[in-house]
């Protein structure tokens, strides 16, 4: 079994003017994130439309991106559903492809109990015939994961990871500093806390604004497992000014993210919710922080 760790890019998913999947761009961004010395992908997630992409275009995805690893990384393939019974029915289309993990966030839309989260993921983790990675991002599933139930969560037999986006790095560094540690992989989902995270004993980092410039991750990667903490804290602070395509456009990341990218030559600015592409002026304040920090692949 590969393990998770290392950083891992929220793949984007470019897109043509009608809505469909430039193929095209997508190996290209694989390509660039796999040659720059990633660990793993994490295709079909928040940052790649996951969402909003039909199970056609997730497995059009997945078989690209294992087509161009050729397995140099480990693919994580997100099943992005409100419903139990829906994440496994995806999951056994995923099985010809042979994904490294399967991820799942909480049920959605309704307001669930830590109770059926647990049970949610117990289901899943059982039924899965790949290691399951849970995904915590409350802000859009409205479900958090409460510090307490991740010890239930340890618990269930082919869970192996979690990945946390809620930026409540209070909870987050609780986790890390709990006996559960060594029984499920902890990567952060915030560009923001990733220095800090690994700091604190982080396995990795999933990081959807590193489709922009990855150098930078994959350095602080390196710095962290030489306990080269001084150029780790260099590295944020990069990051940190990477981040500010985000804040010029009022938070509005996978549009900021993939108008970045798009910038730097291996995306579209298209998105499948039509009409939140961002106007000419405000990929303008997003070039001008790229200029100003002269990126380079």
């Amino acid at each position: 079994m590969k393990e998770l760790k290392g950083i891992v890019p929220a793949v984007i998913t470019p897109l043509k003017s009608s809505g469909a999947i430039d193929e095209k761009l997508f190996a290209k961004q694989v390509q660039y994130l796999s040659d720059s010395g990633v660990d793993g992908f994490f295709i079909n997630g928040t940052t790649g439309d996951g969402p909003l992409l039909s199970n056609g275009e997730r497995l059009e995805t997945l078989r690209i991106a294992r087509d161009i690893t050729g397995g140099k990384q480990f693919l994580c393939a997100a099943s992005v559903h409100p419903s139990t019974d829906e994440v496994l029915k995806e999951i056994r289309t995923f099985e010809s492809l042979e994904p490294d993990f399967i991820v799942a966030v909480t049920p959605f839309y309704y307001s669930v109990s830590q109770e059926a989260i647990v049970e949610h993921f117990k289901i899943i983790a059982a039924s899965s015939p790949f290691p399951l990675i849970i995904y915590n991002i409350p802000q859009c599933t409205h479900n958090k994961i409460y510090y307490e139930t991740l010890f239930e969560l340890a618990k269930i037999e082919n869970a192996v990871g979690i990945k946390d986006s809620s930026g409540d790095f209070i909870t987050f560094s609780r986790w890390l500093y709990s006996d559960f540690t060594g029984r499920l992989s902890v990567v952060q989902g915030e560009d923001y806390l990733d220095g800090q995270s690994l700091n604190a004993g982080a396995d990795g980092i999933v990081s959807g604004l590193c489709n922009v410039w990855v150098k930078p991750y994959v350095e602080m990667i390196d710095a962290s497992a030489k306990g080269d903490w001084k150029r780790v804290h260099t590295l944020q602070a990069e990051i940190n000014k990477l981040y500010r395509i985000i804040e010029t456009v009022n938070g509005r990341v996978l549009p900021a993210i993939k108008a970045g990218t798009t910038l730097m030559g291996r995306s579209s600015h298209w998105l499948k919710i039509r009409g939140d592409e961002l106007k000419p002026d405000e990929i303008k304040k997003i070039e001008k922080v790229i200029n100003n920090l002269n990126l380079t692949d």
